[in-house]
């Protein structure tokens, strides 16, 4: 039976490899029958930043994102006042923080890093 998954990414990748890590795993359920959405908040929207050259694993980061953009996996960030430049060839919806935890606690599963 498919579920609805949110990856919840929070942690720095310029200082601990797990956002990266986190992005592999959201890349595994998305390509079975779950319905995944990775919520980046934080500093983790560096992950599909412009500059990711400062990114711990930028090269298996750069192995993944055109499988993460060809499946379409939709991304939920963070709204804030001076925004991240993000490349625009994600599928990306910026929300206030209410209405993210308003959809994560809709989810049946969670995985946080």
């Amino acid at each position: 039976m498919s579920k609805n998954i949110a990856v919840v990414i929070q942690e720095d990748p310029r200082k601990t490899h797990r956002p990266v890590e986190a992005l592999r795993i959201a890349l595994g359920l998305a390509s079975g029958s779950h319905t995944t959405t990775v919520v980046l908040l934080g500093e983790a929207v560096r992950l599909l930043g412009n500059e990711i050259d400062d990114i711990l694993d930028v090269e298996i980061l750069e192995k993944y994102l055109p499988t993460i953009e060809h499946l379409g996996i939709p991304f939920i960030l963070q709204d804030a006042p001076d925004p991240l430049s993000v490349r625009d060839e994600f599928s990306i919806k910026r929300e206030n923080d209410a209405t993210i935890s308003s959809f994560v606690r809709s989810m049946d599963c969670v995985l946080v890093f």
